[in-house]
């Protein structure tokens, strides 16, 4: 297993800056995810780790080596892009075989790995099937196994999913994670889905305009969101404008046109005096329920609801007109109030953020 070391790498086109100096340590047998919006620079990045570009500026090593102007066909790398680009005329053994072939593999070594390769992504049974007798799912799997087979020390995955119907989509996410666990291969994951990331990465860097805005596992970034891009784009959040006022113990003490809030969320940098921006989950808030010591409360009305089975997405509207969310899981019948209603969170689920 080997890990990977970006520094100070930039890419530019002409006058557009498509990676901005970032630093990663992405770890060996990692599953590490690049995750933003479109044109956020993930793919540039994922390309010059590949090979398949040049940085203007900055290093890339795999361990000890410095790779940054090596080409891909001495990086030993393999990539799995959004098609599938098999041979339709080959066999799926045929296809998995191919960067072996290449290789000059000798036969005997080449049925063991190509086995081997088809095992892990349990696709031994249709060895000798054609890409157009398999569903997109199974097709998916002998792109992994046709980069699997080569034995690399890095794998891309360029958004490998976009392709498939959402049931697939789940199921591949779950292979996807298993695969990577059993191979131990250092993995980098480009992708705009937020669930995608979250449900199987080890770390997430989120990108935004080339740069690396925050690094971390999934659970500390959809909690401890360092900015209010980070918050908005993973998931939905409330945003409520506030004045720090001070402290009281580990709580930051904050005024807002929704009355006194306390957090004890992810404590950083956090301003002793000025404005703010507040966040919390809709999964976080309760709705007319007893407060309990200690919990922060809002006073407004319900707006709308959106039925979804297992749970129930509700929005209520405060005096000053602020937009708040709820969810509810398993939700009960409810007569809605005609007047306001008492909405409530814990000091623990408000963050404080840096922008």
């Amino acid at each position: 297993m080997v890990g990977i070391t970006l520094k100070q790498l930039t890419k530019r086109f002409g006058a557009t800056t498509a990676v901005d100096n970032v630093d990663l340590a992405i770890e060996p047998g990692e599953l590490f995810f690049l995750l933003g919006p479109s044109g956020c620079g993930k793919t540039t990045l994922m390309r010059m780790i590949a090979g398949l570009i040049d940085p203007t500026e900055g290093m890339i090593r795999f361990g000890d080596r410095d790779v940054t102007h090596l080409p891909t066909s001495k990086r030993n790398t393999a990539l799995v892009f959004q098609g599938y680009a098999l041979w339709p005329h080959m066999t799926v053994a045929q296809n998995v075989a191919f960067g072996l072939d290449v290789r000059k593999v000798e036969a005997e070594q080449k049925q063991q790995r190509v086995a081997e390769a088809l095992r892990v992504v349990q696709m031994d049974a249709l060895a000798d099937r054609r890409p157009m007798q398999m569903s997109g799912g199974q097709q998916q799997r002998v792109a992994l196994a046709r980069a699997l087979v080569v034995n690399p020390d890095v794998l891309l995955l360029d958004e490998p999913l976009s392709n498939l119907d959402a049931k697939l989509r789940l199921e591949m996410r779950s292979e996807i994670r298993r695969i990577c666990t059993q191979t131990r291969i250092t993995s980098v994951y480009v992708t705009h889905d937020q669930e995608e990331a979250l449900s199987i990465a080890d770390r997430i860097a989120v990108l935004r305009d080339g740069k690396v805005i925050q690094v971390g596992a999934p659970q500390e970034v959809y909690t401890c969101p360092r900015s209010r891009f980070v918050a908005d784009f993973l998931g939905k959040a409330n945003f409520i404008p506030a004045v720090v006022a001070g402290r009281d113990g580990d709580a930051v003490v904050l005024d807002s046109s929704l009355g006194k809030l306390r957090s004890t969320a992810c404590a950083g940098d956090i301003p002793e005096r000025g404005n703010v921006t507040c966040c919390v989950r809709p999964e976080s808030m309760r709705i007319g329920e007893s407060a309990g010591a200690g919990r922060n409360t809002i006073q407004a009305r319900h707006a709308s609801t959106i039925f979804l089975g297992h749970i129930a997405q509700h929005e209520f509207t405060t005096e000053d007109q602020l937009t708040i969310s709820a969810e509810e899981l398993k939700p009960p019948a409810r007569q809605w109030a005609e007047g306001p209603m008492t909405l409530s969170f814990d000091p623990a689920d408000l963050v404080v953020l840096s922008d």
